[in-house]
């Protein structure tokens, strides 16, 4: 709905790369795309049932796939700094439940996710309409990590939100990514993604 195999397109925080799968099967190529994970290929084999399989199909149709990528330091990856990106997409940022969800110290661990993703991606596009796209749960407590005011204080400016709908993207399984239950998905009852664009005036 939102993307194209004309546009060059990065995903970060893939969890079993089934998300970048389902772009790849849409577009009938991934040579316009690079996705990423923090985990590496040994651990995604561990957490994930589908995992590998979905990495080696990617790879077959043209994906660029790293590993061990950190979001909020990847402007500075050895061959991340040198690409620039139409679309730079985290669906569904978060550390890991290392505290209750609703605590102040699992939110301010997410909000510092958030804010360091957002001045990397911020580097990473390509001027002057590349988007950044970042899809979230709403309601409480993920309303209280202020996506639109940490995206100003990066120098992007808050465009939309679309409603995101899981059958938009056939294949695609959201992962807790976390724990013994790594591999299992969570309700996505109401989420958005929320476009972000560059601030021209800092840009």
């Amino acid at each position: 709905m939102h993307y194209a195999s004309s546009q060059k397109i990065l995903l970060v925080g893939e969890g079993d790369f089934s998300f970048a799968l389902c772009l790849a099967r849409a577009f009938e190529t991934a040579y316009n795309m690079v996705a990423t994970s923090l985990d590496s290929l040994e651990m995604l084999g561990k957490k994930y049932s589908n995992g590998v399989d979905n990495v080696r199909e990617l790879e077959e149709r043209g994906c660029i796939v790293l590993h061990g990528v950190d979001a909020t330091q990847m402007s500075q990856h050895y061959f991340l700094s040198t690409q620039r990106f139409d679309r730079v997409i985290y669906n569904f940022p978060h550390v890991g439940f290392m505290f209750p969800e609703d605590s102040t110290c699992q939110i301010k661990l997410n909000k510092q996710l958030v804010k360091g993703f957002l001045m990397n991606a911020k580097l990473l596009l390509m001027n002057p309409a590349g988007e950044v796209h970042v899809s979230h749960k709403e309601g409480q407590p993920y309303s209280q990590w202020d996506l639109a005011k940490k995206a100003a204080k990066s120098g992007l400016v808050f465009h939309q939100k679309v409603p995101f709908r899981r059958t938009d993207y056939p294949g695609y399984s959201n992962k807790r990514a976390d724990g013994y239950h790594a591999d299992n998905s969570f309700p996505l009852f109401l989420a958005s993604t929320f476009i972000f664009h560059l601030d021209s005036i800092t840009s």
